[in-house]
């Protein structure tokens, strides 16, 4: 939306239009404040999972690149034995109350970073408004889970964490302005276990993590198509495993992501050049543009956009995006919950 785009750019620097949103924001850093303070006091309740919960969240408001680190930790520690569930809130979903996310389940209904997380990773994954009552039923529903990553809900104070990890993009904190003068959900600097950057350029020091496209886009069915097919397609119009009727139909990159343009441009740099592109405000539904001049093109999205795509439109193609994690990261994390694991307050149900 246009007040999304004029927000984003009043938050790289001290403008005019930050400048007059600043009485606003002492309010809310006031607010904020007092919020901390009552759970600190024991005024408002926190409440504990009987397994370590690691929080992965974002200080800055707006898409960091934050589910592909989620998914690419959880594969981590998969990888290292561990049983791991996931809880989300669920942001866009159109259902109140508490799910688990299935490969049976509309990305419309639970949300789509969760659907995509559950679909990558196989991990049980819960949605609820409470993050307390998700990680409950995870733990009722899979009893042997041994930890519990949550994506998102860094702020959610009321769910007891035994690690928060922040991630930043290129943005870093912006023009360092609470909300809405600025982009900061909370003061900075704030605690925590570790920082990454998705981006390119890290405004302070943190964690690098390495982010790129997989060399191949993949349907509904399961079906790949490698990027450098897709780049003969974008010149000569024939897009690999289709029919003779399909063959001539353009490509049209969508994504309904926090940051659009980076989407295109990693295509770009894979030589796969869409006669055109659609951006999206994040989370976007679908539902219409099937409807309209876009329905003779052949298309191609993000991951996160294929979730909700696919049901409409299964031969869309989506490209998945891999993030490497740093081995000193992983490293410092795994030491931190061995020492959790072996704590005899947090113990496997």
């Amino acid at each position: 939306m246009a007040w999304q785009t004029i927000l984003r750019l009043a938050w790289t620097r001290r403008g005019l239009l930050a400048c007059s949103l600043w009485p606003v924001s002492l309010l809310y850093g006031v607010l904020v404040g007092l919020r901390t303070v009552l759970y600190q006091l024991h005024a408002l309740a926190t409440q504990r999972v009987p397994v370590p919960l690691v929080v992965v969240g974002n200080v800055v408001a707006g898409g960091v690149g934050k589910t592909p680190v989620v998914m690419a930790l959880v594969q981590h520690w998969q990888a290292q034995g561990l049983r791991v569930g996931v809880i989300s809130r669920g942001y866009g979903r159109r259902t109140q109350g508490c799910f688990e996310v299935t490969t049976h389940t509309l990305a419309a209904d639970v949300g789509d970073e969760p659907s995509l997380m559950q679909r990558r990773t196989q991990a049980p994954v819960f949605v609820a408004e409470r993050r307390i009552d998700a990680a409950r039923a995870l733990l009722a529903a899979y009893p042997r889970t041994q930890l519990i990553v949550s994506d998102d809900g860094l702020q959610h104070l009321a769910l007891h964490r035994d690690l928060n990890i922040g991630v930043f993009d290129d943005r870093g904190v912006g023009n360092g302005w609470l909300l809405p003068a600025g982009p900061l959900r909370e003061p900075w600097p704030r605690p925590l276990d570790a920082v990454l950057h998705t981006g390119q350029h890290p405004a302070f020091a943190g964690f690098q993590v390495q982010r790129a496209l997989a060399q191949w886009a993949v349907r509904a069915d399961g079906s790949r198509v490698a990027l450098a097919d897709l780049a003969v397609h974008a010149t000569q119009g024939t897009m690999p495993g289709t029919s003779p009727a399909e063959t001539e139909a353009p490509l049209l990159a969508l994504a309904g992501i926090a940051q659009p343009e980076a989407f295109f441009a990693m295509l770009r740099a894979q030589s796969v050049r869409p006669a055109r592109t659609l951006a999206l405000p994040d989370h976007a539904d679908f539902e219409s543009i099937l409807c309209n001049e876009y329905k003779a093109y052949s298309l191609i999205c993000t991951e996160k956009d294929a979730v909700k795509l696919w049901h409409l439109r299964p031969d869309a193609l989506a490209v998945p995006l891999h993030c490497t994690l740093p081995l000193a990261l992983t490293q410092l994390l795994d030491a931190r919950l061995a020492t959790l694991l072996a704590s005899p307050t947090k113990t496997t149900p």
